[in-house]
Formats: structure tokens, C-alpha cells, sequence
């Protein structure tokens, strides 16, 4: 290989079929210092270095990309390349560094559930610029998950200083509710005086045995006017429900956005979970005349769950769903597995989301909704993520918007290498 040779290699490569026995010794021992050289010089490296053929079998493997995808480098010669880092595409890495003006550096990011999750950040490249079936290729595996841990953290960090520092806005937010609530329950009071005034003016019942009938009789109350006021103080309490219920769910919202609280995750039934949720909010789905589809998968496996997490996200989701719908909707709800994990989707043929507007939903404060909170689909996004989870939400097709949940079935020190590849080297 081109990046190994050294001036010992160049000086004897141009006379070794004149070496004798003695010499080609003296040349071999030279060699194997030389791989010894650089061996202890890549075992040093904090990174991890493979050497991989055309077809993806590793040549070399140092010390730190063993302990990276935890086995023995020593004993990897061979070995496929795809069968360690099932999340690494060797055939789109071909590609792309076939394509990549010289030197053909290529640079990819991914996450490895084995011996424990990790972030990595892959540099690769062509080590001879030959044919493609005759190259090898180093591939330098940088472990990236504390400096990806810090950055997180550090978005989170800003996240709640933001949330902090609009909490002025959500006081602003309550106000207005309670404001509302303040002039609807003086209207009840006021409706309530006429009723009651209304009543008062009713003659006593007549007593029973002699005696001479009243001189005067109060006038009977209008039966219309009494209808219409109670008519009216029914409308004054339904406002005042709703925006209670409003102000709950401002409170509610933000509190959570706040202070959120770590999962307590069990294996649980995720199938059970969204029945429990659509029977909770069947009366809604119903009034507002919108069809319902249950598509759940009966062999679906237990994912460790934190059960009232769960619930409040399919609550957020299918609420959200149901809003963007006028009547006639169609929501659909359906589960699904995978090898490492289980699926659950949220469809609805709503107003749908914009793409402009898509990659920015998770973001606090951000709403599509005249009267939306702006934190409802951030607290979705931080419960899935602590779950270890990921979702995803993408354009109904012809209307509405589809959101993708997945959930791993193992928490990170349960996974287990499974026989991802059969490649044979």
C-alpha cells in the first residue's frame, strides 16, 4: 500500500532479485519492524482505524475501533465489514467515494447500538487509486457521542432558558382566559339575579279554607323571557368550560416543557396503550363525525414503556389530528414491528402541514393554531427522544399529515450483536 512505504522500501524494492537467502531474511525482519512500527502507532490512536478490501472484509483492525464495536481486533482479519456496523451502507460508501474528486474523502455520521449506543463520525477513503475491484479503503471511526451528549445538553440548556424567559408570555397567555372567565361568570351572575327577580314576583299559593281572594295578582313571568335567559346562562358556561379548560392545558403544557421528568420505562402493550387513548377520546371522535381506522399489529412485541408518557403523546397526536380535520375526517391509527423495534402511526387527511412549516413544529412556541400553545409537539418530540425513540412526520398524500413514532425494544445496556450479515470474505 502507497501510504506505507517507507525510503527502506523504496531502496530495496529496486534490487531484491539480486538478494540472496541472507538478504531476503535481513529484508523480512526490516518488514516486520516496519509492521510493528505502525501497528503500535495506530494502536495509540484514540480513534478507530479499519482497513477494508472492495468487498467490504476488514484487513486491519487497531485497538480502539475493537474496543468501538466491541470485539477482538486481533481476530478480524476477514471479517465483513457490514456484520459490525449494520447501520454502515458499504455499497453507498463505494459509491460515494468513487464519486468524490480526489482525494475522495468521505465523511458520514451514524449511530451504533453495539457493545452500547454510540455517535459516530466515519471518515473513509480509497488508500490506492486503482480499480474498484482491487482497492482498499481506511476507515477512520470517530467516537463523537460526548461532544454530541455536550451539544445536546447545551440545546436543552437553551430551550429552558428560552421557555424561562417567555414565561412573562405563557402569564400573559393565562391572563386572557381568566379574563374571559372573570366577564362570563358576571354575565351568569347578572342572568342569575333576572331569573331569580323573575320568580319572586309569583304569587304565594292560595291558602286552603275560607277566606276572600287576593285584592291584586302579580303578573305571570314570561315563559320565553325565562327560556331565553336559562338558554343564555348556558352558553355563558360553556365559554367559561372552555377556557378553563384552555387555562389547564396552558398550565399543564408548560409545567411539563419546564420540568420534565425521566421515563420509568417497563415492557408494556403498545396496542393496549392506543386502545386506552381512543376509547378516552371516542366521545370527541364521534362528535366530531370523524371515521376512525384501527390497523394494529396482533403479534406486536412489549417495548420497555413509560405507560402515562405514551398515552400523553397519542393524546397530543390524535388531538392535533382531530383539529386539522372538519367533519367526514379520517384518522387512521396503526401499529407495526420491525426487528429492533415498533412502529406507531398517526394519519390524518387534515389541512396538513406545510413544508416550510414541518421542520420547525418541534420547536417551543411554534403553532399552527389560532389558539395552540406551541408546546404540545415539543413535550411529544422530548418524550420520544427519552425514550430512546424517533418520529418523524411527513405529508399525507393527497391531504393531511402522517406522524411516525418508533420505539427500540431494548434499552441501550440490553442490545445485543445479532447476526446482522451473513457476508461471506
Amino acid at each position: 500500500m502507497a501510504g506505507f512505504k517507507s525510503s527502506f522500501l523504496d531502496k530495496i524494492l529496486g534490487r531484491i532479485d539480486r538478494l540472496d537467502t541472507e538478504g531476503l531474511q535481513s529484508v523480512v525482519q526490516r518488514l516486520e519492524e516496519q509492521r510493528q512500527f505502525f501497528e503500535t502507532v495506530f494502536n495509540v490512536i484514540e480513534d478507530g482505524i479499519l482497513v477494508v478490501n472492495w468487498k467490504g472484509c476488514i484487513q486491519y483492525c487497531n485497538q480502539a475501533a475493537g474496543e468501538l464495536l466491541g470485539v477482538d481486533a486481533r481476530s478480524m482479519d476477514e471479517s465483513p465489514v457490514s456484520r459490525l456496523i449494520p447501520e454502515f451502507q458499504w455499497e453507498h460508501f463505494i459509491s460515494s467515494v468513487s464519486h468524490e474528486p480526489s482525494p475522495g474523502m468521505v465523511r458520514l455520521e451514524f449511530s451504533l447500538s453495539y457493545p452500547k449506543t454510540r455517535f459516530l463520525r466515519l471518515y473513509g477513503a480509497a488508500i490506492e487509486q486503482q480499480e474498484v475491484d482491487e482497492s482498499s479503503y481506511v476507515l477512520v471511526l470517530h467516537d463523537a457521542t460526548e461532544t454530541r451528549k455536550q451539544t445536546v445538553e447545551a440545546i436543552e440548556s437553551e430551550r429552558i432558558h428560552t421557555l424561562t424567559l417567555l414565561a412573562g408570555s405563557v402569564a400573559h397567555e393565562i391572563g386572557n382566559p381568566l379574563n374571559a372567565l372573570h366577564i362570563h361568570l358576571q354575565l351568569i351572575g347578572r342572568e342569575a339575579a333576572k331569573v331569580r327577580e323573575m320568580f319572586s314576583q309569583q304569587p304565594p299559593p292560595p291558602k286552603r279554607g275560607r277566606g276572600r281572594p287576593p285584592k291584586a295578582q302579580a303578573e305571570t313571568p314570561n315563559p320565553a323571557a325565562i327560556d331565553q335567559s336559562l338558554r343564555r346562562l348556558e352558553e355563558f358556561v360553556s365559554v367559561s368550560r372552555g377556557e378553563i379548560h384552555r387555562l389547564e392545558l396552558i398550565i399543564t403544557q408548560f409545567l411539563q416543557a419546564i420540568r420534565p421528568s425521566a421515563p420509568d420505562r417497563k415492557p408494556d402493550q403498545l396496542n393496549a396503550i392506543v386502545l386506552e387513548t381512543l376509547d378516552l377520546l371516542g366521545p370527541e371522535i364521534i362528535n366530531r363525525g370523524i371515521e376512525l381506522i384501527k390497523d394494529l399489529d396482533e403479534q406486536l412485541p412489549d417495548p420497555p414503556l413509560d405507560r402515562s408518557q405514551i398515552k400523553q403523546v397519542l393524546v397530543n397526536l390524535i388531538k392535533n389530528a382531530m383539529q386539522a380535520m372538519d367533519k367526514d375526517g379520517l384518522l387512521t391509527v396503526r401499529t407495526q414491528r420491525d426487528a429492533d423495534g415498533v412502529w406507531l402511526f398517526v394519519e390524518d387527511n387534515g389541512s396538513g402541514i406545510s413544508k416550510e412549516r414541518i421542520s420547525r413544529i418541534f420547536e417551543p412556541y411554534f403553532t399552527t393554531k389560532s389558539k395552540g400553545t406551541g408546546l404540545g409537539l415539543m413535550i411529544v418530540h422530548r418524550i420520544i427522544r427519552d425514550h430512546g425513540g424517533r418520529i418523524m412526520v411527513e405529508p399525507n398524500q393527497p391531504s393531511g399529515t402522517i406522524f411516525r413514532l418508533w420505539l427500540p425494544l431494548f434499552e441501550e445496556q440490553d442490545r445485543l450483536l445479532g447476526d446482522v450479515s451473513d457476508t461471506q470474505c
